[in-house]
């Protein structure tokens, strides 16, 4: 409902008020009557009227020199006019953090594919407050997640952000990148594939998956660090062993970082639970060499890339996950079974109840036949 619209019958309204009630003053009149169209407003035939039409009824003083008009057109002027299905404004990710260890915070993700309904927020993203500021693995699928997640940290401890940790190339782990650099100027630390296969203007998954009041303000940029070699950052009072992989796991280069006096590990998505995996540029054998190394590793809370268990078997169903892709793949492959029937053969039911195996697992199993038959063959 248009402003116009609103005076001539807040003005039509008055009128009457007025001369119904002589005894009552000015403000109460129009308190009066701002409540009558706001409940006119109301029952606006459509919904985005409801939403967007807020008119503020508490008037207490009007000025001697104004007019009854102006009183009017200030009193709606004033008023907060918000669609909350309008795209300028910013998408909202209602982000929580959960603490997972002392200092240890981190957004948990949603166990689905991107969506315009979830906005990408489907990976898990941490912080780490220390003594200087604060330690970032991951920073989710925008600016704005970023921005967001930044927000609500800020309300535990007021800290600049350090350093940023990316866990491998996939754009739902890192595309909030930008937002620590232009606030902070933080250090970031990823896979040497960020840099080579992404630039500024690419339209990523995210860019075309997104709402355009999320992915808004989203721009790719370079990582300062790429280490292929593990290496250890000493700040604050903590230690983050950086440990990128030797060999293709979940991509071709991944990274994980454990803090071993607070025994907690940031797996990225060499682990998942609650959901499938998605094998698409990774390795079965390599996968079972990343969990081996983190089962080496003294952790009591491990944060995977997706899912929401962190505690000691946190890792069990991905090892399990990897094992009987391996070991029943390999049987078939003795059984003759060739690419075309292989989908049917091997089905992993164990994990059918497990979020994305309709969309996932078929294709993990195809990819893991191709890479098995060729280690067979050999």
């Amino acid at each position: 409902m248009k402003k116009t619209v609103l005076i001539s019958i807040v003005t039509a309204s008055l009128l009457t008020v007025v001369s119904a009630n002589e005894e009552k003053s000015v403000p109460q009149i129009l308190n009066s009557t701002l409540k009558k169209v706001e409940a006119v407003a109301k029952n606006t035939s459509t919904k985005a009227s409801k939403e967007s039409v807020k008119i503020d009824t508490k008037v207490s003083s009007i000025g001697e020199d104004k007019s009854v008009g102006d009183i009017i057109k200030a009193s709606l002027g004033s008023s907060k006019s918000v669609d909350k299905n309008s795209s300028n404004a910013p998408f909202d990710y209602k982000l929580k953090p959960k603490k997972v260890a002392d200092n240890v915070w981190c957004f948990f993700g949603a166990l689905d594919k991107p969506t315009k309904e979830n906005a990408g927020n489907m990976a898990n993203n941490c912080y780490v407050k220390t003594n200087d500021g604060y330690f970032v693995m991951d920073t989710g699928p925008s600016y704005q997640f970023a921005k967001q997640a930044y927000s609500a940290m800020k309300k535990i401890a007021n800290l600049p952000v350090k350093y940023v940790v990316n866990s491998h190339n996939h754009d739902d782990h890192w595309l909030g990148n930008d937002f620590y650099k232009k606030e902070f100027n933080a250090t970031l630390i990823g896979p040497e594939t960020i840099n080579t296969n992404y630039k500024e203007g690419d339209k990523t998954r995210m860019y075309n998956v997104l709402p355009k009041n999320a992915i808004e303000g989203t721009h790719i940029i370079k990582l300062d660090k790429t280490p292929k070699k593990p290496f250890t950052i000493s700040f604050g009072g903590k230690e983050f062993k950086i440990i990128p992989m030797a060999v293709k796991a979940h991509t071709i280069d991944d990274i994980f970082v454990y803090m071993p006096k607070e025994k907690v590990l940031f797996a990225g998505d060499l682990v998942m639970n609650g959901r499938i995996t998605s094998n698409r540029d990774g390795s079965v054998m390599g996968q079972i060499k990343a969990i081996d190394m983190i089962d080496k590793l003294d952790w009591k809370v491990l944060v995977p890339g997706h899912g929401l268990i962190t505690g000691k078997n946190a890792v069990d169903e991905a090892r399990l996950y990897f094992k009987l892709l391996k070991e029943r793949i390999l049987k078939a492959l003795d059984n003759d079974v060739d690419s075309t029937e292989i989908t049917e053969k091997v089905t992993l039911p164990e994990f059918k109840d497990k979020a994305m195996y309709d969309i996932l697992n078929a294709q993990n199993v195809g990819y893991a036949f191709d890479e098995l038959e060729m280690l067979d063959d050999e």
